[in-house]
């Protein structure tokens, strides 16, 4: 029986445009909280950003309280920062949750809400595996909950997933329900004109990774794919501008909203994603940030598995604006490929994980790591496969990795 079973829904309330974050209290009030937590991570604090946002609760008039600062999030939402925030929201009496920061503060905040409504509050005891709840399980939370994105890239302020690093385990899980995203994201780009170029640059490339995966998936629909499509143009078009030119308030604007669709495209497609679901071990086993390790993946995962690729080939070179691509399905993925290592050489990211020192001995285990990684989902990646992506991105030259 052909199961054509799909969901799609857009729960998070979009609010975008220059100085789209001067609505937070109202939209706040409209949420019924009164007691906000605000978390973020210590270089936005020091970059002043996050003044940007305490800077509203400080009206004579302001009728929100801003109860708390929690800012020690660190890279990939680690669990034991996620419990450390759940104590001190219980201990400040908060009932409000806005999360300020790129896609480790923005999925923290959703592992701290999921945490919230769980018996359990120590996250490394209680995220022992991937998790995907359905209702009646899954349940709405009653903790109002605003993401405030100052990253373009992994759209998590909209997405119904979490990536958490459990530090015991040292594996990174998944934990996806229908209530885990956002009640409200707030799309301000004045928020990004201060991101450096390579960390613009590499949060880019996870939106496309994104876009392709979520194009590509054994599971999209016509839901995904117009999103997916839009979002690989739209970054096609802006992400080398905005590395040359930070301050470009437009561009950066088309990249949150290209960040958000991709996203929404990958989550809802979800299946048949080879690059995240190396990038998550790579990301997990040797601390590389996740949308570097996309970047530096994605084209050897392409042209590694052309089968996933080819059926739709054409009409995404189309969207990223190879018009005259070629008649030959092989040829045209080879152009896409091309394509891709093109816009990531000119955005200044590396092809190889060289940089990081990666040693032949830590990655005897990649196969198993990899097989046994959420991603993985239905879709498992061969093991010549994964050994032949990983001596092509490694950068160890000193000797071939060996399964």
């Amino acid at each position: 029986m052909n199961n054509s079973f799909s969901e799609f829904h857009l729960r998070t309330a979009i609010s975008s445009g220059v100085g789209s974050r001067k609505q937070l209290l109202q939209m706040i009030h409209g949420l019924g909280g009164k007691r906000v937590l605000l978390v973020t991570d210590k270089g936005l604090v020091q970059a002043g950003i996050a003044n940007e946002i305490i800077d509203l609760f400080q009206g004579p008039d302001s009728y929100i309280e801003l109860v708390g600062i929690f800012d020690a999030i660190e890279q990939d939402a680690k669990a034991q920062n996620i419990t450390k925030a759940v104590q001190f929201f219980k201990e400040q009496q908060a009932d409000t949750l806005v999360a300020l920061g790129g896609g480790s503060v923005l999925d923290a905040v959703k592992g701290i809400k999921w945490l919230l409504g769980k018996e359990s509050d120590d996250m490394e005891e209680l995220l022992l595996n991937s998790v995907r709840e359905f209702p009646p399980e899954a349940k709405p939370s009653s903790v109002p909950h605003i993401a405030i994105p100052t990253t373009a890239g992994t759209g998590a302020e909209v997405s119904p997933m979490a990536v958490i690093f459990n530090e015991k385990l040292g594996a990174k899980f998944v934990v996806r329900t229908p209530y885990l995203n956002a009640d409200i994201a707030i799309l301000d780009p004045e928020l990004t004109v201060g991101l450096p170029p390579r960390i613009t640059a590499f949060t880019g490339m996870d939106a496309l990774t994104h876009a392709v995966e979520g194009y590509f998936s054994t599971t999209a629909t016509p839901f995904t794919d117009s999103f997916a499509l839009h979002a690989a143009q739209i970054i096609a078009e802006n992400l080398p501008e905005v590395v040359k030119e930070g301050a470009n308030v437009k561009a950066r604007e088309n990249m949150l909203i290209a960040s958000a669709m991709a996203i929404t495209a990958f989550g809802f497609g979800n299946n048949g994603v080879p690059v995240h679901n190396m990038a998550h071990v790579f990301g997990a086993k040797f601390r590389i940030p996740h949308g570097l390790a996309n970047a530096v993946l994605l084209p050897n995962v392409m042209a590694a598995i052309p089968s996933l690729y080819l059926p739709k080939i054409k009409s995404f070179a189309k969207a990223i604006g190879i018009e005259n691509s070629t008649s030959n399905d092989l040829e045209c993925l080879s152009e896409v490929i091309q394509f891709i290592r093109d816009l990531r050489n000119e955005i200044g990211l590396p092809n190889t994980f060289s940089e990081f020192d990666l040693q032949p001995s830590a990655l005897e285990s990649i196969v198993q790591e990899v097989q046994n990684d959420s991603a993985s989902g239905k879709f498992l990646i061969p093991a010549d496969i994964i050994l032949k992506v990983t001596n092509e991105v490694s950068g160890v030259t000193s000797r071939k990795v060996e399964q």
